[in-house]
């Protein structure tokens, strides 16, 4: 069985959680401060945003305004504007970061490795090839070649050509 490991994620496992704070995406997606909430588009029933802990450079999260636990309570147009918004993002990585793949999905609940399980979010991590290496192995580190608001900078600038 081949492990994956991922210690550089320990910073938000480890990290307070105030659960009477709300839900960090209803938060971000309520709020006018995009670029503090990393918040790259919204659309008329869902918005992307930079995931604040990536397992890539770029790795984002596309997320409905409505908070839903799972994909069967999403209307039909909702779920129409998220696949779109994943071609989207993944035409903009290939441009902007050269992109070569992508991982890309929804972890759904707790058991499903969701840390956000009330709020249904799909992840689109790109990817190129060589991207993994003996770092976060060996060395329990996670090589990021790109500034969390430097690479928030890149992409803002080709998401805000989209309509």
């Amino acid at each position: 069985m081949d492990k994956l490991w991922a210690p550089w994620r320990m910073e938000y496992i480890r990290a307070k959680k105030d659960k009477e704070e709300g839900c960090v995406f209803c938060i971000k997606s309520e709020e006018d401060t995009d670029r503090d909430n990393l918040v790259l588009f919204r659309g008329g029933s869902a918005f992307v945003l930079m995931n604040l802990y990536p397992y890539n450079n770029g790795h984002i999260m596309i997320c409905p305004y409505e908070h839903v636990e799972t994909t069967e309570f999403l209307s039909k147009d909702c779920m129409t504007e998220i696949m779109a918004l994943a071609d989207q993002s993944m035409n903009i990585f290939r441009k902007s970061m050269k992109a070569q793949g992508f991982n890309f999905g929804a972890n759904i609940g707790v058991a499903g490795g969701a840390g956000i399980a009330d709020h249904i979010h799909f992840h689109i991590v790109p990817r190129w090839v060589g991207d993994t290496n003996f770092m976060p192995v060996i060395g329990q580190t996670k090589v990021m070649v790109d500034g969390l608001l430097d690479t928030y900078d890149i992409l803002k600038t080709e998401f805000n050509k989209l309509k």
